[in-house]
């Protein structure tokens, strides 16, 4: 009798044990991603734009573009400003080669805006060889008018239409 009552015990103590299991759910949602926080020593991965790349260029030098006046080709104060910290910055990437891209505004035939964006990024090619870059690291592309940022047809978007845009190339 008394090892039946056993039996019964443990019977009764499995089946209560294994009951427990089965109410107990399983979490399946996926856990909840966090803000990712500052680096906070040098062993950590911060998120840096790749060296040599587009997205250093205009980190290290603050944009890759200038813009010119209607018309115009000639290099003003601020756009020295812009191809010295370029040319600074591919001085410091001496293995990157870039493409000096002219565009123009809308107005004009093709022809006079394909000569007018071949005159300002041989401009801005120039001055950045004047810095040092050498001139086998630069290539000279005009769009003319065939590429506009801003759409529209008037001053703002003109004015932002007339650049020239240094271009990494690998």
């Amino acid at each position: 009798m008394r090892t039946t009552l056993n039996l019964a015990l443990i019977a009764a103590l499995l089946a209560t044990g294994a009951c427990a299991r089965r109410d107990r759910a399983v979490d399946t949602t996926p856990p909840v991603a966090t803000a990712p926080t500052a680096a906070t020593n040098e062993d950590d991965v911060g998120l840096v734009e790749l060296p040599g790349s587009q997205a250093d260029l205009i980190a290290k030098a603050g944009t890759d573009t200038i813009h010119f006046g209607t018309d115009k080709s000639d290099i003003d104060s601020e756009s020295q400003r812009i191809l010295a910290a370029q040319a600074k910055w591919m001085l410091a990437n001496p293995t990157v080669r870039a493409s000096i891209e002219g565009h123009a505004d809308e107005r004009g035939t093709r022809e006079y805006n394909m000569a007018l964006g071949e005159r300002r990024a041989n401009a801005a090619r120039n001055y950045l060889v004047a810095q040092g870059i050498p001139s086998t690291r630069l290539l000279v592309t005009s769009w003319g008018k065939e590429k506009p940022v801003a759409t529209g047809s008037d001053e703002s978007a003109w004015a932002q239409n007339r650049r020239a845009v240094t271009v990494v190339v690998k």
